[in-house]
């Protein structure tokens, strides 16, 4: 028998248990995050891009042996332009959190995904929890995090922008590739597309066994744990309730920066970075509610 409220119960808390892992997926992030600003002095920004996503891709490609036989050339397109856009997402993020705190970096990155999910809703109430963000970000510049640099700004800003596109081509990546073969090749591919400027950056440090495994362990924390929570967090959760939790990384972010970077902020900037999830939340929870009924056996029969 599965109906009943112990039925509910129990799957209540198994929701729970899932969701608990999306939330843990964000914290190793913002810790991943956060032990890569400790690493600027001695590798700068895209040198940590760099040993971040060539770790992400030795860690990847064993574990999926993409087959590189029968791939087609839009197929091709597609994985490549996703590893560069990859590989510009972090590096532009990275920039930024050199020259702004680590929360507010988070809160106007996200606003990537926010537009893009108001561009596509194309409805009136999107345009709502558009300008709901726009205030939170104008209340950044307030003092709330401290002066913000202009430029770090505009480059979390860039970050944002790529992470929309980052979305569009993993949906294309996903649809063309077996499980994690396409995100393997396209880490392999932003690996390569960024050494260039991270040994540049970084230059004799990167052959020093410290950076080597902090950069490892940036990679673990950033990339893969995260990305193996929500893999198995996807099986079980509604990809609403998943949206709205990675929603909180804002706030996550900035809790990272103040405990682990002492990155302080006021209350004004809590209410910037409440408004900003809100804002996340509200555009996912319209978009859910105006999805298209599931049709019942009878209609699909």
């Amino acid at each position: 028998m599965t109906d009943g409220p112990l039925a509910s119960s129990k799957g209540a808390v198994g929701d729970s248990r899932y969701a608990a892992l999306v939330v843990a997926g964000l914290v190793c992030q913002e810790v991943g995050a956060s032990i890569a600003v400790l690493l600027f002095p001695q590798v700068g920004a895209l040198g940590m891009v760099f040993l971040r996503v060539l770790f992400s891709a030795v860690i990847l490609l064993p574990i999926a042996r993409p087959k590189l036989r029968g791939i087609r050339g839009g197929a091709w397109m597609t994985v490549v332009g996703f590893g560069l856009v990859l590989a510009l997402m972090n590096g532009l993020f990275y920039l930024s959190i050199d020259r702004i705190p680590l929360g507010a970096a988070v809160t106007i990155e996200v606003l990537g995904p926010l537009v893009l999910s108001v561009v596509a809703a194309r409805r009136a109430i999107a345009w709502l929890w558009a300008g709901l963000a726009a205030i939170g970000v104008a209340l950044l510049g307030e003092g709330s995090f401290g002066r913000l640099d202009l430029v770090g700004v505009l480059l979390a800003a860039g970050a944002g922008t790529a992470w929309a596109f980052y979305i569009l081509l993993s949906r294309q990546t996903g649809r063309r590739f077996a499980k994690f073969d396409g995100l393997a090749i396209a880490m392999t591919i932003g690996a390569v597309a960024s050494a260039p400027f991270g040994i540049a950056s970084a230059g004799a440090a990167l052959l020093r066994p410290e950076t080597l495994l902090l950069g490892a362990a940036v990679a673990l924390l950033s990339s893969t744990i995260p990305y193996g929570l929500e893999l198995l967090a996807l099986r079980h959760l509604h990809a609403a309730a998943f949206a709205i939790l990675l929603s909180l990384a804002p706030a996550t972010a900035a809790l990272a920066g103040l405990v682990l970077l002492r990155q302080a902020f006021t209350w004004i900037g809590v209410i910037a970075v409440v408004l900003v999830v809100s804002a996340s939340i509200g555009a996912v929870w319209s978009a859910r509610r105006h999805e298209p009924a599931p049709e019942s056996p009878d209609e699909v029969a």
